[in-house]
C-alpha cells in the first residue's frame, strides 16, 4: 500500500513530528474509495477496436490527467493530515466518511467540465454537449464540489487545533496547522467567488468564472511564504535564547 510506504521511509517533516505510523483501517478504505473515484475517471473501459476509436479514446487522455492530477492533491491531503496527528476516533471518522462522499459526487462533474473545456480547447467538442445557458450553473455544480472538499479539511484542521494539548503540538507544529487552515479558507473564498461570478454574470461572465481559479496559486503562494517566514524566525528566536542559555 502507498500510504504505508511512504509512512515507513519517512519519519516526519521538517517542522512537523508524524503522529500517525500505521496506516489504520480507515486510511484503507479511504485509499479504495480514492480507486474507485479514479476508475470512474478513466476515459474508456473497452479497448478501443479501430484506430478512429483509439483517436477518439486519445482526446480524452489530458481531461483523465488533470481530474487524476485533482484527486491525488486531494489524496495527499489527507495522506498529510493523518500522519501529522494519527487522529482515529469518531468524529475523525465521521468527517472521513463526509469527504469520501462528497468526493464520490464531485468526480462526474470534475470529469464533464474539464473534458469539456478541453474538447473546446482543441476544437473538437460536441456542440450537443451543454447549451450555452448551462455554463453558469456546471460552474456552480464544480464550485459547490470544490467549496465542500476544502470546508471538510478545515473543520478537520480545526478540530486538531483544537486538541493541540492532548496532541502535544509544539509552536512550529501549530504554525503549520493554521497555516493549512489558511491555506483551505483561501480555497473556499475563491470557490465561493467563482460561483458568486457565474450566479451574478451569467453567460456574459460565464469565463471569468473559471479564471477566478488561477488566483489560488499567488495566494497560496503568500500564504505559504507569510508562514514560512514567522517559522523561520520563531527557529531563530528558538535558536538565540539555545545560545543564551548555554553561554550563562
Amino acid at each position: 500500500m502507498v500510504r504505508g510506504g511512504l509512512a515507513r521511509r519517512q519519519g516526519g517533516e521538517e517542522d512537523f513530528r508524524w503522529r500517525g505510523e500505521d496506516v489504520t483501517r480507515l486510511e484503507g478504505f479511504t485509499d479504495s474509495v480514492f480507486a474507485f473515484a479514479v476508475t470512474l475517471l478513466v476515459v474508456s473501459l473497452e479497448v478501443p477496436k479501430t484506430f478512429d476509436e483509439l483517436l477518439t479514446t486519445m482526446r480524452g487522455f489530458l481531461a483523465f490527467a488533470i481530474c487524476f492530477y485533482l484527486l491525488l492533491l486531494v489524496w495527499y491531503d489527507h495522506y498529510k493530515y493523518f500522519r501529522r496527528y494519527g487522529l482515529n476516533d469518531t468524529p475523525t471518522l465521521w468527517l472521513n466518511s463526509a469527504l469520501l462522499f462528497i468526493m464520490l459526487m464531485y468526480v462526474y462533474p470534475l470529469k464533464f467540465l474539464f473534458t469539456l473545456l478541453v474538447s473546446e480547447l482543441f476544437g473538437f467538442a460536441d456542440t450537443e454537449t451543454i447549451e450555452l445557458s448551462q455554463y453558469p450553473l456546471l460552474m456552480v455544480i464544480y464550485g459547490a464540489g470544490f467549496v465542500a472538499v476544502q470546508l471538510v479539511f478545515v473543520i478537520m484542521y480545526l478540530r486538531a487545533y483544537r486538541l493541540r494539548a492532548d496532541l502535544e503540538l509544539d509552536a512550529l507544529e501549530l504554525s503549520v496547522t493554521r497555516e493549512e487552515i489558511q491555506g483551505f479558507l483561501i480555497n473556499m473564498a475563491v470557490g465561493l467567488l467563482s460561483m458568486a461570478v457565474a450566479i451574478l454574470g451569467g453567460t456574459a461572465t460565464i469565463a471569468w468564472a473559471g479564471y477566478v481559479y488561477f488566483l489560488l496559486f499567488p495566494l497560496q503562494t503568500i500564504n505559504g511564504r507569510v508562514m514560512g517566514a514567522r517559522r523561520r524566525k520563531m527557529k531563530a528566536a528558538h535558536t538565540r535564547a539555545g545560545t543564551d542559555d548555554g553561554g550563562s
